[in-house]
């Protein structure tokens, strides 16, 4: 979402052959975490697509293709234009028809959400004139996986994950979030961000889970997208670790995860199952891999914190209307400042782990219950401020102080 500008570290490397596992470490940990102040900010919106008049009905594809135009990706309609948006966000198409709208990065949050919310409406009309209309929530509660995008990578994806399970399929094609994206930081503070946006996952994920339901009927679990998301292939899904080098951890997360796709000509992009990057690099697959294979390699590991060179949250679910501004403001206000990031460190310390707790039982589990009454609290101070559009603050109250009194009440 952010542009992926140069890093001066990075072009020391090769762009052909990836020679040893310590250059691709290396390299790794450049160009996903690049240091600077924290001042850039970005939203990635997805919503299933539903037919408004039966939402259960498999999703016509040429309808879909018609609603989005010229806007409609490549990976939908090989010759579109692609156009952007009208207030410049990118639309994209998920692997089971979901749409995407990317924002740019931009420093300013009111600015940030004006844009994604006119963008977002733009879309929700095109859709609306052929009788479609965006979900809400973080999986499609009715229909079954069907995979609407025919290229190359998700048929290898799907190969992959259909060894595990059906979670790979339903991962790809029945869910969708909220993302935010925020700066890494400078060099020095960078565990410490990336230690508090992991603490703070469980207590975010629990106040806004929002996917209880699957196949038309109740799961058990209140964020049906995560379980989905942590069962489609635990190493390359799960949580990362905490530690105080997070690019080294990460480094050798990424070469150590199994390659889903390998690009060659033709349709056939399918891996042999269980080879790492590592052992490609050591020999394992007869052509040696690239930097371009590592770049690509790096597009397959989605855990719910992902460096992309900037810091892109995964763990929200998908919210109705324009809810999505309540989780993307308070994580923007909460890391804007070091100082707060250090609070949030020292507020969520007891959530920390608490991933499935939160996907389970939501704010059913008292520990996050009362990690959520005092980090909103803070959050909600923060969003007190000239940047901030209208309101958000006294919204953000009122939702969660609901959301933790329904969770107390069952």
């Amino acid at each position: 979402m952010f542009p992926v500008s140069t890093d001066p570290a990075a072009d020391d490397f090769p762009t052909s052959r990836v020679r040893t596992r310590a250059e691709a470490e290396a390299y790794v940990a450049s160009v996903c975490f690049k240091h600077g102040p924290p001042r850039l900010m970005g939203i990635e919106l997805e919503w299933t697509v539903h037919h408004q008049d039966d939402p259960a009905r498999p999703l016509d594809t040429a309808a879909l293709v018609a609603a989005l135009g010229a806007h409609a990706p490549r990976s939908l309609v090989p010759d579109s234009p692609h156009r952007p948006l009208p207030n410049g966000s990118v639309l994209t198409v998920e692997p089971g028809g979901q749409v995407e709208v990317s924002s740019r990065p931009t420093t300013s949050m009111s600015s940030l959400f004006t844009v994604v919310a006119a963008d977002a409406a733009h879309i929700a009309r095109r859709l609306d004139r052929e009788g479609l209309v965006l979900g809400e929530q973080g999986t499609d509660p009715w229909r079954h996986p069907r995979r609407v995008l025919r290229v190359p990578r998700y048929a290898a994806m799907e190969t992959a994950f259909d060894r595990i399970g059906l979670d790979g399929r339903l991962m790809m094609c029945s869910t969708a979030g909220v993302q935010v994206c925020l700066d890494a930081g400078e060099p020095h503070r960078i565990p410490a961000r990336w230690s508090a946006l992991h603490a703070l996952g469980p207590v975010m994920m629990a106040t806004f889970a929002n996917s209880p339901r699957l196949f038309g009927a109740e799961t058990g679990w209140v964020s049906t997208r995560t379980r989905t998301l942590l069962r489609t292939d635990p190493p390359r899904t799960r949580p990362s670790s905490i530690t105080d080098d997070p690019a080294g951890s990460w480094a050798r997360r990424v070469l150590d995860t199994s390659v889903v796709c390998l690009r060659r000509d033709g349709d056939d992009w399918t891996a042999p199952s269980g080879i790492s990057f590592a052992e490609w690099i050591h020999g394992a697959l007869p052509e040696p891999p690239t930097r371009d294979d590592l770049d690509y390699h790096l597009s397959t590991v989605f855990p719910p914190v992902r460096p992309r060179g900037y810091l892109e949250v995964r763990y929200l679910d998908t919210q109705p209307g324009e809810g999505w501004m309540l989780p993307a403001a308070a994580l923007i206000a909460l890391f804007r400042e070091e100082s707060t990031v250090d609070e949030v460190l020292a507020l969520t310390s007891p959530a920390v782990g608490r991933w499935v707790h939160a996907a389970r039982q939501g704010l059913r589990d008292r520990t996050l219950a009362q990690v959520a009454e005092d980090v909103f609290a803070l959050a909600c101070r923060l969003l007190d401020g000239p940047d901030v559009p209208a309101g958000l603050s006294g919204r953000l109250a009122d939702f969660v102080a609901r959301r933790i009194a329904a969770a107390g009440d069952r």
